[in-house]
């Protein structure tokens, strides 16, 4: 199906749709582990159902990091973005200059088969990208500052953004939620709640959660929000703070450093004692699959033999009880060896694939638990900068130094929401 929607405009002063009399600061990829914070063009309306967004706040994801070692020079970075529009095309109809809101990091039509399932994730028109197309078996939507394999769209990180199809993708913010807590509707929060409630966490379950971060963190959160009876944290090495700082959060929250374990145990066996000899219900994999815990995945990787390990994804499947569910929230981009299909299958694990989640299927339920207090996004944000402190943040993400989720404000930002954390000096 063709692409409805302009493409590849990911450094609009590159590609000519920039505007040549207004500048903006905007987070551009230079190279491998090179990040630089520059003045670049403005972006401009390009199609009839574009929107421009003044950028008030927009943050990290830890799928960034996928991306500081791989994109095109100049490419603007962040797909997790909210602000206030600054200008609409002439096709759009439901939002209007000067309101509040909050992007979602996929790029949807509206129309096409799956947009109107609300499967927005997998839009058939806003990725022209063949290769993802070929590698999936399916299109896949365009994503903000990701790459050119999800369309090249130039992202947030920035003091502006062009939004296409803003009807489609853009969720006013009311006056009572503030953007600490909007922004976080993004991405964020509607990627843990379909880890939840796509892998099928049930009242009185128990369920083991792979990653501390922030999709771990809300995952945690959002089993309890549905009915799970334990729920127990598994992290460590260089991310073992996690633990301590969700448990903060949560602190009915169990732990496991699997760094720290006794000699002999592994996290399986570990989490079997811990479940009745059984193990969990449910299994959540909030981690990724770029990190290699053994040598041979080490090498494997190093040497282009698979993009992804599968070490995680074995540690579910043989932790969980007979007949468990797993679910698959962590990015993985395409191929992982040693996977433990016969476990999976003699046991009867059901194994789910949450993918880039379709984060405006939860959007207005989302939005109502805020404004009710039911959940609380606040609780992930650990750090404010300013945009132009991004290297030196982006730097600390890729060392893992102690951020969570951090808050990235621009020259457009009101003052901090009460409750959350100052801006931090770097």
């Amino acid at each position: 199906m063709p692409t409805t929607v302009t493409t590849d405009v990911s450094n609009y002063g590159a590609h000519g749709y920039g505007d040549k009399n207004q500048t903006m600061k905007a987070l551009t990829w230079q190279g491998k582990n090179d990040v630089k914070v520059v003045e670049t063009a403005a972006p401009t309306i390009i199609d009839n159902g574009d929107v421009i967004v003044k950028v008030t706040g927009s943050t990290i994801c830890g799928s960034d990091l996928h991306l500081y070692h791989e994109l095109q020079k100049g490419d603007i970075l962040g797909h997790e973005f909210c602000g206030v529009i600054a200008a609409v095309g002439p096709a759009v109809k439901r939002v209007k200059v000067g309101e509040r809101v909050v992007a979602s990091f996929q790029i949807a039509c509206g129309e096409c088969f799956y947009c109107k399932q609300k499967l927005t994730s997998v839009c058939e028109r806003t990725c022209s990208d063949e290769a993802a197309c070929q590698l999936y078996g399916r299109r896949t939507a365009g994503m903000f500052g990701y790459s050119h394999f999800t369309g090249g769209f130039a992202g947030g990180q920035a003091e502006l953004v062009r939004v296409p199809y803003g009807d489609v993708n853009l969720l006013k913010l009311p006056d009572d939620v503030p953007d600490e807590k909007g922004l976080y509707l993004s991405d964020v929060l509607g990627t843990s709640w379909n880890a939840v409630v796509d892998t099928g966490v049930e009242e009185g379950d128990t369920v083991a959660i792979w990653g501390g971060g922030p999709i771990g963190q809300m995952a945690a959160e959002f089993s309890f929000f549905h009915g799970a009876n334990r729920v127990i944290l598994i992290d460590g090495g260089d991310g073992k703070w996690r633990l301590d700082y969700v448990k903060k959060v949560v602190p009915k929250l169990e732990t496991i450093d699997y760094t720290n374990l006794p000699k002999g145990e592994t996290v399986a066996t570990t989490l079997k004692k811990m479940c009745g000899g059984r193990g969990p219900d449910v299994a959540l994999e909030c981690a990724a699959g770029e990190y290699s815990k053994g040598w041979a995945h080490y090498f494997e990787r190093l040497l282009g033999m698979e993009t992804d390990t599968s070490e995680l994804l074995n540690e579910m499947i043989t932790s969980v009880r007979a007949y468990g569910r797993c679910g698959v929230t962590g990015v993985y981009a395409a191929y992982c060896n040693h996977f433990n299909i016969g476990s999976m299958m003699q046991t009867g694990i059901h194994l789910c694939g949450n993918g880039q989640a379709p984060v405006q299927k939860y959007w207005d339920d989302l939005l109502r638990y805020i404004q009710e207090g039911k959940i609380h996004p606040e609780d992930m944000l650990s750090h404010r900068f300013k945009l132009e402190d991004m290297e030196t943040v982006y730097d600390m993400f890729n060392k893992r130094e102690g951020l969570q989720k951090v808050f990235i404000q621009t020259k457009f930002s009101p003052p901090p929401a009460a409750g959350t954390p100052a801006l931090t000096v770097v």
